[in-house]
């Protein structure tokens, strides 16, 4: 995927997610396409700092449930992959993580490979106690 960033749409979808349960701005005022410090920034890093904003806030992940849609990369062989990083990324257990994925049967743009979508079905962050 192209993107000024490494464009990885599961990771921007739970980074806005998590700052719009915080009632903070999105990633693209957090991060900006026009500053040339995000110009091919891995995704986890970006990761990471939202996550430590969530922290600051008093908060944690407690529940993601994630939706990948596209034709190709089939997600089905590194799912386990993919939800252990995300966990490991987002300070929680690798039960809190699903991550889903479908395609589109050949429609729209993700059904002819030119894009991909992701989206969060829920997410709970819980308020971290002293």
């Amino acid at each position: 995927l192209l993107g000024h960033s490494d464009a990885d749409v599961l990771i921007h979808a739970i980074m806005d997610a998590i700052l719009g349960a915080l009632a903070l701005d999105d990633i693209g005022k957090l991060f900006p396409d026009t500053d040339p410090k995000y110009k091919d920034i891995s995704s986890l890093k970006l990761l990471d700092h939202v996550v430590s904003i969530m922290e600051k806030k008093g908060y944690r992940i407690g529940n993601l449930d994630t939706v990948i849609i596209c034709e190709m990369p089939k997600i089905s062989p590194r799912r386990d992959e993919i939800k252990n990083l995300l966990a490991e990324h987002l300070k929680t257990d690798p039960t809190n993580v699903s991550i889903k994925a479908s395609t589109s049967e050949g429609l729209a743009f993700t059904g002819e490979g030119l894009g991909c979508l992701s989206t969060l079905r829920f997410l709970k962050c819980q308020q971290l106690y002293a």
